[in-house]
């Protein structure tokens, strides 16, 4: 009965853990691109990528500034950063038309951006659920930033009061940065 119970339990825990990326295993997530086609955080193995979920009409939408800044001065060191639009609280525009004219118009970003994007709830996109589950992490309002290294795996996640360019965040990225 002992060995029942046991076979059973290793056999499910090695079900789950072929069902769900393993850590640093963040290459296989895919996210369809605002522009059309696709973005594969495999695409960019070997550098860092700021993963922040945004929306237009937040208190924290003037972090779209800072987050192009972040763009503009490490890009060539490597860093990307991925806007994922998200309406989960209720604070982005009806389409990605109106979202991507609003942030090219107003903050003049040529980040690369998803598609309205859940990240939250049973609806979430895959990659926020293999953070929810593996490393214990939800967004709570809209531009929770999350640090992948240039390895692919998880470094850190930061809340939407930490600003872009705030020293804690900078020193993050300097410190997964190829060059």
């Amino acid at each position: 009965m002992t060995h029942r119970l046991t076979r059973r339990v290793v056999l499910g825990g090695l079900t789950a853990m072929l069902a769900a990326p393993a850590f640093g295993a963040t290459a296989e997530f895919r996210f369809p691109s605002i522009d059309g086609g696709e973005y594969r955080l495999g695409d960019w193995t070997g550098r860092p990528v700021l993963v922040v979920n945004t929306a237009s009409l937040c208190g924290f939408t003037y972090q779209y500034e800072g987050l192009q800044t972040l763009q503009d001065r490490y890009e060539d060191q490597g860093l990307v950063v991925l806007a994922i639009p998200s309406n989960d609280f209720r604070q982005e525009l009806a389409s990605e038309d109106e979202v991507k004219e609003f942030c090219e118009m107003t903050f003049g970003l040529d980040l690369p951006m998803t598609e309205i994007t859940a990240v939250r709830g049973p609806g979430a996109h895959p990659f926020y659920t293999w953070l929810r589950k593996s490393h214990g992490f939800t967004p709570r309002w809209n531009f929770n930033k999350v640090l992948i290294g240039a390895d692919g795996r998880f470094v850190d996640a930061f809340g939407s009061n930490v600003r872009p360019t705030s020293r804690k965040l900078v020193q993050a990225i300097e410190g997964q940065l190829t060059s």
